[in-house]
């Protein structure tokens, strides 16, 4: 079980990732076009600077949807290994099966 603080943060920047996310895909378009004129490309780049860290949406860290658990994380569920393996036991997700020979 992960810290309740870790869980927040997440939640946090989330959020922000929404928020700023149009903003931060305009100003990357321009500080990445050829064509424009070198100033015009930097303040771009200056203006992405002044944005959050926690904008960004490479600072989002996949969790457990239960248990908050980073590692071991299955993005189709939305839920790691562990959880997978005790819910699909328990027969709570419909078609999966826990084998055994």
């Amino acid at each position: 079980m992960a810290k309740v603080g870790k869980k927040q943060n997440n939640l946090k920047r989330r959020k922000l990732v929404a928020q700023y996310a149009e903003k931060r895909k305009s100003l990357k378009a321009i500080a990445s076009d050829t064509s424009k004129p070198m100033e015009e490309r930097f303040a771009a780049r200056l203006k992405l600077a002044e944005l959050p860290r926690n904008s960004a949406e490479v600072r989002v860290r996949n969790r457990c949807e239960i248990t908050g658990r980073p590692r071991g994380y299955y993005r189709k569920l939305k839920m790691c290994r562990n959880m997978l393996r005790e819910l699909a036991s328990q027969g709570r997700i419909p078609g999966l099966v826990k084998s055994s020979w």
